[in-house]
């Protein structure tokens, strides 16, 4: 790899980290290339990815970076996963590492906060953006369903009282 390779590595690296939500850095020795597409198939579906590259390289991209203390984590065969949803990598990574031993957590960062393996798994369990959004739009359409519900209640007590008086009526 030449300097102007490198060069573009750093740059991607770096826009990864400053644009990504959260990025979980786990080691993945022994990991064959089918699980590893696997990996990278299940964190496409939440619109997240997967990105090998060398350690020396993603510390480069880190200076000035706040997440720049992440370095530390960066040993050994390492591999990132990122998305700009703040939760969903770290849903995917923690799911995989449950269901592959060789895929070992180290930790991560979520803006300018360094996780350890504990954080990540917070972090996971946590529920998604559209899950946050559909529990707020639930608690707000409440009250509204049941202002709807007690307007119309009168009415029909109204109509079922006057039916009573009138099947009193006929019989």
């Amino acid at each position: 790899m030449d300097r102007a390779q490198k060069e573009k590595v750093v740059d991607e690296l770096g826009q990864i980290f400053a644009s990504s939500g959260v990025v979980v850095v786990a080691h993945y020795a022994g990991i064959t290339v089918a699980e590893m597409q696997d990996l990278r198939a299940k964190m496409r579906e939440v619109g997240g990815s997967v990105r090998v590259a060398k350690n020396k390289l993603a510390k480069i991209a880190l200076e000035g970076n706040p997440a720049a203390k992440m370095g530390d984590l960066l040993t050994g065969m390492t591999v990132m996963a990122y998305s700009e949803d703040p939760v969903a990598a770290a849903k995917v990574a923690d799911a995989y590492a449950k269901a592959n031993e060789k895929f070992v957590i180290l930790g991560g960062a979520m803006g300018d906060t360094v996780l350890d393996q504990a954080g990540v798994k917070a972090v996971a369990s946590m529920p998604s953006r559209e899950e946050l959004i559909a529990q707020i739009v639930s608690c707000i359409g409440a009250p509204a369903a049941n202002l709807a519900g007690a307007f119309g209640a009168p009415g029909a007590n109204i109509a079922s009282i006057l039916s009573t008086i009138e099947e009193k009526a006929a019989a």
